[in-house]
């Protein structure tokens, strides 16, 4: 009988060990073990007051992962603007075994933890709608969130002029979007360049937590109260809070209703933009934005790294981005832009209550 050496026995032993718990570790990763067509995706998104999360975003990524990998599975998960709500869904996708995660983040800042998480476990993020601050991202897809703000304030100046209202007749409201959101940020910066540039008075302007609609609102009702109708334009970051700020207008008796802006060209803001409560809003095709999203998803579930079309800069890092261009959409251009793309159809948008609205702009 051959005796094996102690030694040789405990290195045996070692060895056999690592092997076992290097097994371990790419089975919680995914990225070793896990079959490409077969993978799980996590999509993660920031709110439900904003329509088009779970109108558009949502449906347009599911498809698209589905056309490119049918036996590939979504996860997904909706913070409801809560923070450590995004965090644990981001946790709990992650401990079942997610090889990529797709995160729209509520907090852009607080977001970078979960992304901490993912790269521990090898996990890549793609930095959906808006920039989470953290380079480890492996690509950001959004629009050119500057422009959208641009656009915001060019129409709304443009309709002052149109209607006879020079800078010194009165001043603007801004309602803008989220502390927590780095796009809201964008806007506003894009929207002051053009605002502080026409001469036209920015009287008061608030950061709407959350994008809370009824915040907006009650925001916007104590305005009224202060400047009445020194008011002239409402510049508002996108529908909902436009939505919030007309009824609050409505609410005090404002005639005529003074030009407001909007932004992601949602079923009730476009309708707005019929009856003449609204003034324009922002369209963004969602499709390529949610679809280029799923491409990237299933590249790297594969192992290829694709280069982005522009960098954007994460402090003193770059990351590889795709930046998208929105339209800007007043009543006219509801049919060729909006409808024109397929992004509602007439019948969605032209219920019995919009019949002659529709009929009047020229859509039915």
């Amino acid at each position: 009988m051959i005796r094996t050496p102690r030694a040789i026995v405990f290195a045996i032993a070692a060895l056999s060990a690592v092997l076992v718990l290097s097994g371990c570790t790419n089975g919680v990763s995914g990225n070793a073990t896990t079959d490409p067509d077969t993978a799980k995706i996590g999509l993660l998104l920031p709110d439900s007051v904003t329509a088009r999360y779970d109108s558009a975003d949502r449906p347009y990524f599911e498809a698209r992962i589905g056309q490119l990998c049918p036996g590939c599975h979504v996860l997904y998960g909706n913070a409801d603007g809560d923070a450590a709500k995004q965090q644990q869904q981001a946790e709990s996708m992650l401990t079942q075994g997610v090889q990529v995660l797709v995160l729209d983040p509520y907090d852009g800042k607080a977001a970078a933890s979960i992304v901490g998480l993912a790269a521990a476990r090898g996990v890549p993020v793609i930095s959906y709608d808006r920039l989470i601050d953290s380079p480890d991202i492996s690509y950001y897809i959004s629009f050119d969130n500057e422009l959208v703000g641009r656009l915001q304030a060019q129409a709304l100046v443009e309709r002052l002029q149109q209607l006879g209202i020079a800078p010194g007749d009165g001043g603007i409201l801004m309602v803008n979007g989220s502390p927590t959101d780095n796009n809201a940020s964008q806007f506003k910066k894009g929207a002051h360049e053009v605002i502080d540039a026409s001469g036209y008075t920015v009287l008061a302007e608030f950061d709407t937590p959350g994008w809370d609609p009824a915040k907006a609102q009650d925001w916007v009702a104590g305005q009224i109260t202060q400047y009445g109708s020194r008011i002239v334009g409402v510049y508002a970051a996108n529908d909902p809070t436009a939505g919030g700020a007309i009824a609050s207008l409505k609410a005090a008796g404002v005639l005529p209703l003074p030009p407001v802006t909007g932004q992601d060209a949602e079923l009730a803001g476009l309708q707005r933009i019929l009856t003449g409560d609204q003034y324009m809003t922002v369209y963004k095709a969602l499709r390529p934005e949610a679809e280029r999203a799923a491409d990237l998803a299933i590249d790297l579930v594969n192992g290829r790294s694709p280069d982005g079309e522009v960098e954007v800069s994460i402090g003193s890092e770059t990351v590889r981005s795709f930046l998208l261009e929105p339209v800007a959409v007043t009543r006219d251009r509801i049919g060729p832009v909006v409808l024109g793309d397929g992004f509602f159809t007439v019948t969605q948008l032209c219920t019995p209550d919009y019949a002659a609205a529709c009929t009047a702009a020229g859509l039915t």
